[in-house]
C-alpha cells in the first residue's frame, strides 16, 4: 500500500465546469479595430530561417495569414489530461491541452492572437517577457478588462525581439496556473541563428497537487506537490529527446512552477546561450552540466549531441519521483515484520517496506502488489534495458544515434553499447578485494585485484 503525503480524504476542492457557448461575443482588447475575419485555413509551413521548435508531448499552434498578419487563436477551457497511464485529471488549458500549444513566430512579424474564454470565470493572457504596448500586456483589471466567460478578445502587436518566452493568465493567476494554463511563445531571430540549430526542443516545468483519489489539481498548495512534470507529463510518459550524433541541439526550458529547478544533463557540457532576453552575446555563454531555472525564467541549453542514452532531469531528487509518503516516520533500519501483520488487520494488503531503502517499491507496484490509492501514480517507474530505472516526475532520456536521419524524431529504442563500454559485475563477494577504509592502513598495491574479462552481452536495441 502506498501512503500519500496528504490525508486521502482531503479533496482537491471544487472547480468550475467549462461553459459551452453557442455564440461568442467578440471584444477588442485595445486592438485598434482590425478586421477579425480570417478566410484562409491554418497553416504550419515555415520559412527557411529557423528550425521549427518541437514541444515533446505537445504541439505547435497553426496560424492564418491575413493581409500580412499572422493570426493565432487560443481557447481557454477545461480539459481532461493524462499525466501518465493511471493518472487522469480535470485540468484547465488551451485548445484541448496543457501546456497550451506553442506559439512560434519570427522577429518582426505582426501577430494577432484571438483568445476565447470557455471557462466559467474571467481570464486574460499575459505574454511573459514580450516587449509590447501596455494595453496588450494582459493583466486583468490593470491593462485591460477581464475576458468574461463566452467572450473573445484580440491582442495585436509587432514582435520586436527574439527569444524563449511564455504565456499564461494574469487573472485568478494562482488557480488558473495551478490548473495548467500556460504555454511557450517562441520568437526566432529575423536574420537566422549564427549557428544553425539542427533540433530545437521546448520543455515547460510545472508542478501539480493532485491528491490521491482525487481528479482535480489543488491550487491551494504552495510547495508540497505530488506531481512534477515536463510539459505536463510524468516519466515514463515523457517523450525522449532524439538527435543524431554531431547535431547541434537546443533545449529551451521554461519554469512556471512554484519552485526553482536545477536541470541536469548527462553526457555533455552544454552551453547556456540565452533565455528570456534572447540569444546572449557569445562572451556571455558559459559551460554547465546543471542550470538552475528560476520561477518565471527561461533558459536555452545548447550542445553537440554525443551517441548514447543520456538522462535529463531536475536534480532535486524528490522532483524525479512520484507521490511519496512524506508524513510517515523514517523506516530505514527498522524491522517491520511484526507491525506489518497488525496493520494488515486494519488495512488488508498492506506491505511494510523501506527498511533497506525504497528500491523495492517499483517491483511491488509493477507486480500489482501495491496498487496504491485511486488515480495515483507510483513513486518509481520506468524500465530500461538493464532493469528498473526507478524514476518519475521531471525525468526523460536524450537518445542520440549515429545513423538517425535528419528530422527523424521517432524513438530509436535503447542504445547499443559498443563492446567493453558497459559497467559490469566482477564479483558477488561482499568481501571482494582489499579496499582502503578510513582508519586502516593503505593497501600496498592494487595489482592484487583480478583483471575483469571483457566481453559479454552489452548491446541493446
Amino acid at each position: 500500500m502506498k501512503v500519500s503525503r496528504r490525508n486521502l480524504l482531503f479533496g482537491a476542492g471544487s472547480a468550475l465546469l467549462a461553459q459551452v457557448v453557442s455564440a461568442l461575443r467578440p471584444a477588442h482588447a485595445q486592438s485598434g479595430g482590425h478586421d477579425q475575419h480570417s478566410p484562409t485555413p491554418p497553416r504550419t509551413a515555415r520559412d527557411g530561417r529557423y528550425t521549427p521548435v518541437r514541444t515533446p508531448n505537445g504541439w505547435t499552434l497553426p496560424y492564418r495569414m491575413n493581409n500580412g498578419v499572422k493570426e493565432f487563436h487560443l481557447v481557454a477551457e477545461e480539459i481532461e489530461h493524462e499525466f501518465a497511464p493511471g493518472s487522469v485529471a480535470k485540468c484547465w488549458g488551451y485548445n484541448g491541452s496543457t501546456p497550451g500549444p506553442t506559439i512560434e513566430a519570427v522577429e518582426g512579424d505582426r501577430v494577432r492572437i484571438y483568445v476565447t474564454n470557455r471557462l466559467s470565470e474571467p481570464t486574460s493572457v499575459h505574454w511573459h517577457g514580450l516587449l509590447l504596448p501596455s494595453g496588450m500586456d494582459g493583466v486583468g483589471g490593470l491593462t485591460q478588462p477581464h475576458i468574461q466567460p463566452g467572450e473573445t478578445y484580440v491582442y495585436e502587436f509587432t514582435l520586436v525581439q527574439h527569444g524563449t518566452h511564455m504565456y499564461h493568465p494574469h487573472a485568478d493567476e494562482m488557480v488558473q496556473m495551478a490548473m495548467g494554463m500556460m504555454g511557450f511563445f517562441i520568437i526566432h531571430p529575423k536574420d537566422g541563428e549564427p549557428e544553425r540549430i539542427d533540433r530545437d526542443y521546448a520543455i515547460l516545468l510545472h508542478n501539480w497537487a493532485l491528491h490521491p483519489g482525487t481528479y482535480r489539481p489543488d491550487p491551494s498548495v504552495m510547495q508540497d506537490f505530488d506531481l512534477w512534470t515536463f510539459n505536463s507529463k510524468v516519466f515514463p510518459a515523457t517523450e525522449p529527446l532524439v538527435a543524431r550524433t554531431g547535431e547541434r541541439v537546443r533545449v529551451r526550458i521554461g519554469n512556471l512552477s512554484m519552485w526553482n529547478h536545477p536541470i541536469h544533463m548527462h553526457g555533455v557540457q552544454f552551453l547556456v546561450t540565452g533565455g528570456d532576453g534572447g540569444r546572449w552575446k557569445r562572451e556571455l555563454w558559459r559551460p554547465e552540466v546543471t542550470e538552475i531555472v528560476g520561477v518565471g525564467q527561461t533558459r536555452d541549453l545548447e550542445f553537440i549531441a554525443v551517441a548514447g542514452d543520456w538522462a535529463f532531469h531536475c536534480h532535486m531528487s524528490h522532483h524525479t519521483m512520484g507521490p511519496m509518503g512524506h508524513g510517515i516516520p523514517n523506516p530505514l533500519g527498522v524491522d517491520q515484520r511484526g507491525i506489518e501483520q497488525e496493520i494488515r488487520k486494519m488495512l488488508p494488503g498492506y506491505m511494510a517496506m523501506g527498511e533497506h531503502g525504497m528500491a523495492e517499491h517499483q517491483d511491488h507496484t509493477d507486480s500489482g502488489h501495491m496498487p496504491g490509492p485511486e488515480n495515483t501514480l507510483a513513486m518509481m517507474a520506468g524500465k530500461g534495458p538493464f532493469g528498473n530505472i526507478e524514476m518519475g516526475g521531471m525525468f526523460t532520456v536524450i537518445k542520440v544515434r549515429d545513423d538517425l536521419a535528419p528530422g527523424d524524431y521517432r524513438d530509436p529504442g535503447w542504445y547499443r553499447h559498443p563492446p567493453g563500454t558497459v559497467a559490469r559485475r566482477v564479483s558477488g563477494d561482499p568481501d571482494f578485494g582489499s579496499p582502503t577504509r578510513r582508519g586502516t592502513p593503505a593497501t600496498p598495491s592494487s595489482d592484487t585485484l583480478p583483471t575483469p574479462k571483457r566481453g559479454g552481452h552489452e548491446g541493446h536495441h
